[in-house]
């Protein structure tokens, strides 16, 4: 009698079912293009499935190959880079950043307008880099003057060389004393320089030799490969357009104002952004961006994300010590920067670590999963999460922006937990 196999690594295949139902949903109803999703526990892929078209006008379907802009995932990998070199004695992480950069050297805090600058009260370290907590920004708000600036600074970020835009953003003045606030920023940027620096290689050849070839991450560049440009996915928005200019970043457990869930069979509502052949990632860039200039496929993440899941390692290619994993997967805001913010979205339960969001309190998130989960997302609402606790980790993949604007990166998490059993 053959035996008919009803679970995989602790999960229930027909549970894991509903994840399909989900996913198709956005779909059928018009809100994405395409979406594809990723479940890995206990050393297996227990799911893996695309649905729908990367690119609408052209007919392509979503595929497990599809490259897709991964934009704020880019983060975590600059993370780990910085992180080899700390194990490798470059640096500590409480290290003034100006040891290295000496640009930020005499760096002013704005203590109300552009004429009230002062001395901060204590320099912005590596570490502050690391957690967004160094007194820089994206420019994205209305609180301070300085967020003008920005604006007006970085207008066009994209053809400025990495180490032009830090000493331009270097000499712009701090927007609140290092370490006394959370905001999210151009941190990981100017954490990309300093791998540069400290490597005397530029942050695409530090990525490609140490990180992308050990790892066999084929795909994952600053620039889409000619060979796999017809593999490269389109980006929607909702109707009436979205603006680059704004920048928005991953909203990892709260919707920013999308239309109501309760029923996706609404009209559709999406709108082409950028098709894969007018892309910017399609050419050569100026600006190698550590915090979002990174394309990338669902494969190719996942064997990034599995070095961390087995604390440093994987096929015998050890990018980092298990103790610097624990580390950096750990939180490290005191208690009155937790939860994190982007604007007025409160990722409710989330602190931060040395590579993205940690879970610290499971009931204020509202979704089922443990303390210690860690990930984060991208701009185009890609989304990756790591729980130690069940050898688990998730990878969601579509491109929509905003990030945030439908809860559908939360959904896969929940029914990616429901389906457990063991």
């Amino acid at each position: 009698m053959k035996t008919v196999e009803t679970h995989r690594a602790g999960l229930s295949l027909q549970r894991l079912s509903r994840v399909d139902r989900l996913l198709e949903s956005y779909v059928d109803g018009g809100l994405l293009a395409g979406t594809m999703g990723l479940i890995y526990r206990r050393g297996e892929t227990v799911y893996y499935n695309a649905f729908g078209l990367r690119e609408i006008e052209s007919g392509q379907p979503m595929t497990e190959d599809t490259v897709f802009r991964i934009y704020s995932m880019t983060k975590p990998i600059t993370s780990v880079a910085a992180l080899m070199l700390f194990e490798a004695g470059h640096f500590l992480l409480d290290d003034p950043v100006a040891n290295y950069l000496p640009e930020f050297e005499g760096a002013q805090v704005c203590t109300g307008d552009l004429d009230n600058l002062a001395a901060p009260d204590r320099p912005p370290t590596v570490k502050d880099l690391f957690l967004h907590t160094a007194g820089l920004s994206y420019g994205w708000d209305q609180d301070s003057p300085v967020e003008e600036l920005y604006r007006q600074t970085f207008a066009n970020r994209e053809q400025l060389p990495l180490d032009k835009f830090t000493q331009e953003l270097a000499a712009l003045p701090l927007l609140y004393h290092p370490g006394t606030r959370w905001r999210y920023s151009y941190a990981t940027d100017v954490l990309g320089r300093l791998v540069e620096v400290l490597s005397g290689k530029s942050l695409d050849e530090f990525f490609q030799q140490e990180i992308f070839k050990p790892l066999d991450m084929r795909e994952t560049a600053f620039q889409v490969d000619a060979r796999s440009l017809d593999r490269f996915s389109a980006c929607y928005c909702p109707p009436g357009g979205f603006s680059f200019s704004s920048d928005p970043e991953p909203d990892t457990e709260t919707a920013s104002g999308g239309p109501d869930e309760g029923d996706h069979a609404e009209e559709p509502t999406i709108e082409l952004l950028e098709s894969s052949r007018d892309s910017r990632f399609t050419k050569t860039p100026v600006f190698l961006s550590g915090g979002g200039g990174l394309v990338s496929t669902n494969g190719d993440y996942l064997r990034f994300s599995q070095m961390l899941l087995n604390g440093g390692v994987l096929d015998g290619q050890r990018l980092l010590g298990p103790r610097t994993v624990e580390m950096m997967r750990a939180n490290h805001l005191p208690a009155n920067l937790v939860p994190i913010a982007i604007g007025a979205d409160a990722h409710a339960g989330y602190g931060f670590g040395l590579c993205g969001s940690v879970l610290v309190d499971l009931p204020a998130t509202s979704t089922p999963g443990n303390v210690g989960i860690y990930g984060w997302g991208g701009a185009a609402s890609t989304q990756f999460w790591i729980d130690p606790e069940e050898e688990m980790l998730g990878i969601f993949m579509t491109q929509y922006m905003p990030a945030g604007y439908y809860p559908v990166a939360r959904e896969f998490r929940v029914a990616a937990y429901q389906a457990i059993v063991d």
